[in-house]
């Protein structure tokens, strides 16, 4: 038994090591997960309604002059008649009410939506929408909403101090609409589809065309995919077959995407993502830190007793400078691991990381396209 221990150990050794030389593959994906179906896509609606039962916190009528025309409005066609009255309320806010309507959405089906202040109302906690129509790019009414908001934030003031947390004037209600009126729905009338890449490229959608003349070819005997373009895969519906049968067939086929050498920096938060072909050329790099320190502390001087003298500021300055040893890395980026491997040798910070990505796209070393936002 010991004898075998060594071995069992040597042996687990070995494989890390092999594990830890392999170079991870991209993992292959679906098409429903980088692709979908033209024209099958969410519909956005909006309007305008007003929120009740706000503790103090709504819109002051006097800033807002269209909360009090929207409350009368709505006292108006409930038989309750307020017109030519100061109407003063502080429990009422006007909001805008936005939802976005799935494809395929029957009647009588839920969908989320988001409220939004339109006053200077200060809260929405506690409030309620009252029936709120949803409309479309269209002017037709697809949607209904009302319910008990759910606000994340709150705001708490004070006569001295404020404390606020999140964002008190905008809200969420789960399902808080019902849809009244259904998309009309084409795709079973079409016998020529098409698919759109997520991320447009030419070698994706060729490999996608691919992969499902291969599917087709063994399953139906021809092929019916073709790659119009970087975006859109023309596809031909079988005869005898219904349509969402077969685009459940199409999106299960899995296949490896390929995407474009790039190198997305973030200067705010020094964040970096290095794609997986981004190469560099054979560069030297060194970064080092200069840092220059200037203190101010000034004295002050006073005459001696009984002196004619004035009592003055005498500056007095202190500047220290230090300079960081800066260590010499040859970096020859043949794939992602050696790139950044040869960066965390330098022993660099996110903000170190992104000047020298940024020095060496400026030398011409590396192949890929930098995008700072």
């Amino acid at each position: 038994m010991m004898s075998i221990l060594p071995r069992l150990l040597f042996v687990v050794w070995s494989m890390a090591l092999v594990l830890a030389s392999v170079e991870p593959t991209q993992a292959m994906v679906r098409i429903k997960d980088i692709a979908g179906l033209q024209g099958v896509r969410d519909n956005q609606l909006v309007g305008y309604g007003l929120v009740i039962g706000l503790q103090g916190t709504g819109d002051s009528i006097r800033n807002s002059p269209f909360t009090g025309q929207a409350l009368q409005s709505m006292l108006d066609r409930l038989g309750v008649n307020v017109r030519n009255q100061a109407l003063r309320t502080r429990n009422v806010a006007a909001v805008l009410v936005t939802a976005d309507l799935p494809a395929f959405a029957g009647r009588g089906s839920r969908i989320d939506v988001s409220v939004a202040s339109m006053g200077d109302a200060t809260s929405l906690l506690g409030g309620t929408l009252i029936v709120t129509s949803l409309l479309a790019a269209d002017g037709q009414t697809y949607a209904l909403a009302q319910g008990r908001l759910n606000v994340s934030g709150f705001s708490v003031q004070g006569e001295a101090e404020r404390v606020t947390q999140g964002v008190a004037t905008a809200a969420r209600i789960p399902g808080g609409a019902l849809v009244e009126r259904q998309v009309a729905d084409q795709l079973s009338t079409l016998h020529v589809l098409s698919l759109e890449l997520r991320n447009p490229d030419f070698v994706t959608a060729e490999r996608v065309a691919g992969a499902i003349n291969a599917f087709t070819r063994k399953r139906y005997k021809s092929t019916v995919a073709f790659a119009l373009d970087h975006r859109t895969i023309s596809l031909t519906r079988p005869a005898n077959m219904s349509t969402a049968r077969f685009i459940a067939e199409i999106e299960r086929l899995t296949l490896e995407p390929d995407s474009p050498a790039r190198v997305v920096v973030d200067e705010r938060t020094g964040t970096v993502v290095i794609g997986r072909d981004v190469k560099i050329s054979t560069v030297a790099v060194t970064h080092g830190n200069l840092t220059v320190r200037v203190t101010e502390t000034p004295m002050v001087s006073q005459p001696e007793p009984f002196g004619r003298g004035q009592t003055v500021e005498v500056p007095r300055t202190e500047v220290d400078a230090q300079q960081g040893g800066g260590r010499l890395a040859i970096i020859n980026g043949a794939n992602l691991h050696t790139l950044v491997r040869g960066l965390n040798q330098i022993g660099l910070r996110p903000a170190g990381i992104i000047a020298i990505l940024q020095a060496i796209k400026t030398a011409g070393a590396l192949q890929a396209d930098l995008v700072v936002q």
